[in-house]
């Protein structure tokens, strides 16, 4: 399984650039938005052709590289397209194409201000996730995870009202905190391993460390990436995060950045100390505690919340600490679970932030407590929002249910009760969060919304291609992208190296 080989290839840096290219196309087309919209879907079907061109060579146990340039002695900028990387970026690019679609119904329809800036900040995100994914080394990594945090910015404060204004000073707090801490970690591995080199299995060198040191090391690197990983307690930024427009939410703090957060983690826990050394210095189960306690904390503070894309974004607190929590169980099913929950809880959130935009867009509602009966005016949205909800409390055929099926088959491997009685509990929770809103729905009488539709199909269809991936995946997981089978190939060569 780890009999990779490398060839040399520049599709991973033209996937990066592709979008990158297509910023200075949307700035000149400013006064001709459907020329600029064009630039931008453009962009986005050429990224993901060419992420799709690296899904047989990741299959086939080949991995493509690119080499740009010495950055620093002995460290060059390195872009690998490893079945991680690739797994990463056909969700990202894949989720891009989707969202374009839905912002262009969502700025229209709201006659959103600065619109020319949103779809370039897009852009230029979407680049610093896929140079996350491609990342061959930590430096080459920790640059566009810094990329990513500076390009979000503008998308956050995008209404720059004092609300987006104070959001988006707490999210560079928070992320740039982490950037720095991420910094000292990096040049602390290299002073002590003398690489900083992703490999599956992680680094042998680092069995020599004192317990101390690895310690600290690791806690220094869980830091640096548990803030977009939404850990708590490092977390109070993305519930803020929320005053962004609602297609930034969807993909940015559901998809790219958060999940380049629980990306980092696993690297950090596969390809950095790998299972053999979390193992012996019982790190391991300092994820699992926070990770854990994250998940249902998380669940608890979603009840309180009456605002709709607030109580989003604590389920999706809790539901990144399932990727933590399938990486600290260190079990070949659970790694597979933690992975594949990437793919699943994307597919999943997206479909919950469309909806909840398209609500916003069309009847101007933010609340929960105001949605009283609007199932019946737009049925489809509510209809794929209850698809999506099921799915998240792990009820089948959705793909949640597979994830979650996988860590709790991980939990058993590793002789973990407790784990399983947190998936059971987190299970409940969801449930007890979301179902309300479907119940008021379709089953609450209200006039508020006799005189409303649907919204723009701009908004629906994606959403409902979205809820039927979802409902797809859950009956064929390795359906179309070979998610299942990448998971599977993930795990094994992080497990096989650590025990040659």
């Amino acid at each position: 399984m780890n009999d990779l080989s490398t060839y040399p290839s520049a599709v991973p840096l033209l996937a990066i650039l592709v979008s990158a290219a297509s910023v200075p196309l949307i700035g000149i087309s400013a006064r001709r938005p459907n020329l600029r919209e064009f630039w931008t879907l453009l962009a986005a079907g050429a990224k993901f052709a060419l992420v799709l061109s690296l899904l047989p060579s990741a299959l086939a146990n080949r991995v493509a590289e690119t080499r740009l340039f010495e950055i620093s002695r002995g460290i060059d900028l390195t872009l690998r397209a490893d079945a991680f990387g690739v797994y990463f970026a056909l969700i990202a690019s894949g989720l891009w194409i989707l969202t374009s679609i839905y912002s262009i119904g969502y700025v229209r329809g709201l006659k959103e201000k600065h619109q020319t800036r949103y779809f370039a900040s897009f852009a230029l995100c979407l680049s610093a996730t896929l140079g996350v994914a491609f990342a061959a080394n930590l430096l080459t990594f920790v640059i566009f995870f810094e990329v990513l945090t500076i390009s979000t910015y503008p998308l956050v404060i995008h209404k720059q009202t004092p609300e987006a204004i104070a959001a988006g000073r707490k999210y560079l707090a928070f992320t740039l905190t982490a950037g720095v801490v991420l910094v000292a970690a990096m040049a602390a591995m290299a002073q002590l391993t003398g690489t900083l080199e992703f490999q599956p299995g992680g680094l042998r060198a680092l069995q020599e460390l004192s317990p101390v040191e690895v310690k600290i090391l690791f806690g220094m690197f869980l830091a640096g990436v548990g803030v977009k990983a939404a850990i708590m307690p490092l977390h109070a930024w993305l519930p803020a995060a929320m005053a962004a427009p609602t297609p930034v939410s969807a993909l940015l703090h559901a998809v790219a950045v958060v999940k380049s957060g629980v990306f980092g983690v696993v690297r950090v826990v596969g390809f950095l100390f790998g299972p053999e050394t979390l193992s012996r210095f019982g790190l391991n189960e300092v994820m699992l505690w926070l990770a854990g306690s994250t998940i249902l904390l998380a669940s608890c503070l979603a009840f309180a919340e009456d605002n709709l894309k607030r109580r989003l974004a604590y389920s999706t607190v809790g539901h990144l600490s399932y990727v933590v929590l399938g990486a600290g169980l260190l079990s070949p099913s659970g790694l597979i679970g933690g992975v594949l929950h990437i793919a699943n809880h994307a597919t999943m959130k997206i479909v919950l932030f469309f909806c909840a935009g398209a609500i916003y867009v069309n009847a101007h509602k933010e609340k929960i407590s105001e949605l009283d009966g609007i199932g019946r005016a737009m049925p489809w949205t509510m209809g794929a929002f209850a698809l999506a909800s099921l799915g998240l409390a792990g009820v089948p055929p959705v793909n949640g249910f597979v994830s979650k099926w996988y860590l709790g088959l991980g939990a058993l491997e590793g002789g973990s009760v407790a784990v399983v009685a947190i998936l059971l509990i987190s299970g409940l929770l969801n449930a007890g969060y979301f179902l309300p809103i479907v119940y008021r729905a379709f089953f609450k009488q209200s006039e508020n919304f006799n005189s409303i539709g649907e919204a723009s199909a701009w908004m629906v269809v994606p959403l409902i291609l979205a809820a039927c991936f979802s409902a797809s995946m859950g009956l064929m997981p390795d359906l179309f992208f070979h998610f299942f089978t990448l998971a599977e190939r993930i795990a094994a060569q992080i497990l096989e190296a650590s025990n040659p």
